[in-house]
């Protein structure tokens, strides 16, 4: 019985992943594939990029949401000891599920996004406090350099970090886990590795504080 339960929740967790919000988003109220534009990435980046800030902070939290809804499949389970070794890789196992739906989307052709904004909702929803230090490190990153793909890629190198020395986390599953996702990091931004090293990188345009003009009467 056990066993059955854990194939429908993985399952069930792949299909939540592979809601492609920006691809509905962008064919439902810009009448464009999102996909056909920009970096051609279903991901929240691109969508900032193409379709402007309010879609895309509507695409980088429902993204969010799906890894941390996945992850979280595992309360439906009441055999699992909460933080254990077993439950730890159970939730890694439908995190891993959503952010494959994410990055494979059963809905649109299996071309989606990078995951990252998925992987970000996993890991908060399995190490909640070691993700909060991950999003300081990636706002730090992207207020200096403007680039998110850097900002990416950073943060994510300081999972494990953050995880293994910081946290001294033991769990096996979790420390390989971080270890692995660092590695992704490089293989999916390779495109945007390649286009900083040539300086072609495009950077992201934050909100700038207006300044007061002050009238002074002499």
């Amino acid at each position: 019985m056990h066993i059955v339960v854990n194939i429908i929740i993985t399952i069930v967790a792949y299909f939540l992943g592979s809601i492609p919000t920006s691809v509905w988003i962008s064919r439902a109220f810009y009448k464009i594939d999102i996909r056909e534009y920009g970096s051609g990435n279903a991901g929240a980046t691109n969508t900032f990029r193409v379709l402007g800030t309010k879609a895309g902070i509507i695409v980088f939290i429902v993204d969010i949401l799906k890894g941390f809804i996945a992850v979280n499949l595992i309360h439906l389970t009441k055999y699992y000891i909460p933080h254990s070794g077993n439950y730890i890789n159970i939730q890694l196992l439908l995190g891993i599920a959503a952010m494959l739906g994410h990055i494979f989307p059963i809905y649109v052709g299996f071309r989606g996004g990078k995951g990252v904004a998925t992987l970000f909702g996993v890991i908060c929803a399995i190490s909640f406090y070691p993700t909060l230090m991950m999003g300081g490190i990636f706002l730090t990153t992207l207020v200096i350099t403007r680039y998110v793909s850097l900002s990416s890629m950073i943060s994510g190198f300081s999972f494990p970090i953050l995880i293994i020395v910081v946290f001294e986390e033991t769990t096996p599953s979790l420390v390989i886990f971080s270890l692995i996702m660092a590695v992704l990091m490089l293989f999916t931004h390779q495109k945007n590795i390649e286009r900083l090293l040539r300086k072609e990188e495009k950077k992201a345009n934050l909100p700038k504080l207006k300044k007061k003009n002050r009238n002074f009467c002499p």
